[in-house]
């Protein structure tokens, strides 16, 4: 899958958490500050001015979110933390606040003056902020002609409250048309709405336990093992770090479905940033994690060494890496638009395009072919992507037979507490709204095969 380093990463993460609070009370500010050209203005709030640069990398110079964090100027970890947490609901929830904000718009205004709205509007209607915090700190934001604009549309929006989202058909207005479009054709109008609204809500963090280990305390149990605790829980904040790593409840799957037994040799392809190595390690595995990207693999063994795990960590192009000797099972989580990651990374929605897909499909099936070629007679083989689009999950299946891979069906004993993830095919589809009271998951396709 494609794996943009996240705010609850894999093995070591961080998870935005905070509330931006206004730096004085009032609904409109008497005097401007000097305003840096195209960005937030030199006195604003630290973290909203943190929020405007993540939003500006992201939709201006499409950047990922968690990339802009890592070069925001330093600044206190409160503010990052409470700035990422705003940009994050801007760019969850942007369709609907661009359609709260229309009404009281004549023109288009700059796209510095456009964020400072749109992060008034979030911290109003979807982050509880107080409306006097809320204006005069997107107020702040802005230069000196256009404060009297964000004061005065955001001053409606405030009274207006909950009112300004009566009539938006969020499903749809929060999701990008060719995903809208081609969820409809994958999963039907029900299915393209359910997942729509999961993505609505942040992610929980979910925690992968070492054998043994006993989950922190107040997180719930789900029925595959997973540890979880709420949305906005910090990695950092909790203790014993050395018996857990965070990982989505869907993406320790692919690796339980492949089932290494103790003693053999497996590989672990674009393996970064290790969630699903260290499962296979625990398991008893020997196994050699590829991964192509220097600085992930760097990550990949700080997040080994943490949890006291050895495994060969190795450097290269998982489609031209050839293992010694034939290999007894071999994961592949391939690079993919991580459509099905939204709800954890929101920016995912506003970067990828269909002209994505359409670059990827090739990688995916040169690796997927590298993978096959690794396998001894009787080895199996785990595809996996954490995309919703078919192009890359099912799209891949028809090739597989001149590969050598003959399809070994997931059974619906093998996963009875998840069986509408089990397709008819005998494939994993997992989507945002399955279990949705728990807090859902990513989706995820994966099937599974045995070299003839």
């Amino acid at each position: 899958m494609t794996k943009p380093p996240t705010s609850q990463p894999p093995t070591s993460g961080k998870a935005p958490t905070g509330k931006a609070g206004g730096r004085r009370p009032g609904l409109h500010r008497d005097r401007a500050p000097a305003h840096p050209p195209g960005g937030p203005a030199a006195g604003a709030n630290p973290a909203r001015a943190a929020a405007m640069l993540l939003l500006q990398a992201v939709l201006e110079r499409r950047q990922g979110l968690e990339d802009a964090l890592d070069s925001l100027p330093a600044r206190d970890p409160r503010d990052r933390a409470s700035g990422h947490r705003i940009a994050a609901a801007v760019l969850r929830r942007l369709g609907t606040l661009d359609a709260v904000l229309e009404p009281y718009l004549k023109r288009e205004p700059p796209a510095e003056v456009r964020e400072a709205l749109r992060i008034g509007a979030a911290e109003l209607l979807l982050l509880g902020t107080p409306p006097h915090a809320a204006v005069s700190a997107a107020v702040d934001l802005v230069p000196r002609p256009f404060a009297g604009l964000v004061n005065a549309v955001l001053r409606r929006v405030a009274e207006a409250g909950e009112t300004a989202l009566e009539g938006i058909d969020a499903d749809r207005t929060d999701t990008p048309a060719w995903l809208w479009t081609a969820w409809h054709g994958a999963y039907g109008a029900a299915g393209a709405r359910a997942i729509a609204a999961a993505l609505r809500s942040p992610a929980p963090l979910d925690l992968s336990l070492m054998p043994g280990a006993a989950p922190p305390e107040g997180a719930i149990l789900l029925p595959n093992g997973t540890a979880r605790l709420p949305a906005g829980t910090r990695f950092s904040d909790l203790p014993g770090q050395e018996t857990f790593w965070a990982q989505d409840a869907a993406a320790t799957l692919p690796a339980r479905l492949l089932a290494v037994r103790p003693g053999e040799r497996v590989a672990d392809l674009c393996a970064a940033p290790g969630g699903k190595t260290a499962q296979m390690v625990t398991a008893g595995a020997q196994v050699t994690a590829v991964e192509k990207d220097a600085r992930r693999c760097e990550r990949l063994l700080e997040n080994l060494a943490r949890l006291g795990l050895k495994a060969e960590v190795v450097v290269a192009d998982a489609a031209e890496w050839r293992p010694s000797a034939p290999l007894d099972a071999v994961l592949l989580d391939a690079p993919c638009t991580a459509t099905g990651t939204i709800r954890r990374h929101p920016d995912v929605a506003r970067l990828k395009r269909p002209t994505d897909i359409a670059a990827l499909v090739p990688i995916q099936a040169r690796l997927l072919a590298a993978a096959a070629a690794m396998l001894r007679p009787g080895g199996r083989l785990v595809f996996a992507v954490c995309s919703m689009q078919p192009e890359e999950g099912e799209g891949h299946l028809r090739g597989c037979a001149e590969l050598g891979l003959l399809p070994d069906p997931i059974r619906d004993e093998e996963m009875p507490w998840l069986e509408e993830a089990i397709t008819a095919g005998g494939n994993l589809r997992t989507r945002p709204d399955f279990w949705g009271e728990q807090g859902g998951m990513d989706g995820f396709f994966a099937a599974r095969f045995v070299k003839g």
